[in-house]
């Protein structure tokens, strides 16, 4: 395959300006606080729920809870448009959809900061050029180390799509179990959360929105058209 580097972060689409979120990572707040800072407040959160932060077992609690910030949450310091940088161009006429699905990712509530997991399945009609598959995966990495509501996170990942690539549709559903609701609160586990996004001839086209869904949930019946 013919591949290209395209330098989509700073640039512009046939439509515009790529939109900030997509182009740039998000602004760090005006004065960001120290590592130090942040493990002190650790110590204040464990002292705030009982415990003593100076015993042995959680002497280094508040290093290792900063470290896993660091890791839970590098979509911050990640730009998304670079994920799809990389297309390839030998398509050979491809007409169809390109669908990744079972895309499995981890993101945190931004109402209680507890996590929230599942599936992403994402699919977009290209035009003339693909993206390498894996890049689909880091895309919804991105946006999912980040405070999060599914219905946003659904949103900005067809977003990017739609912007960076200009494909003739995109459709994108994630399935999520919110621990915020299966382990605090009515706390009923197993219960999951839906939520798609259709642009394009997803949104147009209800053959290709509705092979969508059944790839997703039975590719075997899959048909490839309706009426």
């Amino acid at each position: 395959m013919d591949a290209v580097i395209k330098q989509w972060p700073r640039g512009e689409t046939l439509g515009g300006p790529l939109p900030d979120h997509v182009r740039n990572a998000p602004a760090p707040v005006e004065k960001r606080p120290s590592r130090e800072e942040a493990e002190a407040a650790v110590r204040a959160l464990i002292a705030y729920i009982g415990d003593n932060p100076a015993r042995e077992g959680l002497l280094d609690t508040p290093k290792r809870v900063v470290g896993a910030l660091d890791e839970l949450y590098r979509g911050y310091r990640e730009v998304p448009a670079e994920a799809l940088a990389r297309t390839f161009g030998e398509t050979e006429a491809y007409d169809d959809f390109v669908l990744v699905r079972d895309i499995r990712f981890t993101s945190h509530c931004e109402h209680h900061m507890l996590p929230f997991y599942g599936k992403a399945h994402v699919a977009y009609r290209p035009v003339e050029r693909v993206v390498g598959l894996s890049k689909m995966a880091r895309l919804v990495d991105t946006y999912a180390r980040r405070l999060q509501t599914q219905e946003h996170l659904t949103s900005q990942i067809a977003a990017a799509i739609d912007q960076v690539l200009k494909p003739r549709g995109v459709a994108v559903m994630i399935e999520a179990e919110h621990t915020c609701m299966t382990v605090r609160g009515v706390k009923k586990p197993g219960a999951s959360t839906v939520t798609t996004h259709f642009l394009g001839t997803f949104n147009d086209n209800a053959n290709d929105q509705l092979r969508f869904i059944t790839l997703v949930r039975d590719p075997v019946k899959a048909p490839k058209e309706i009426g």
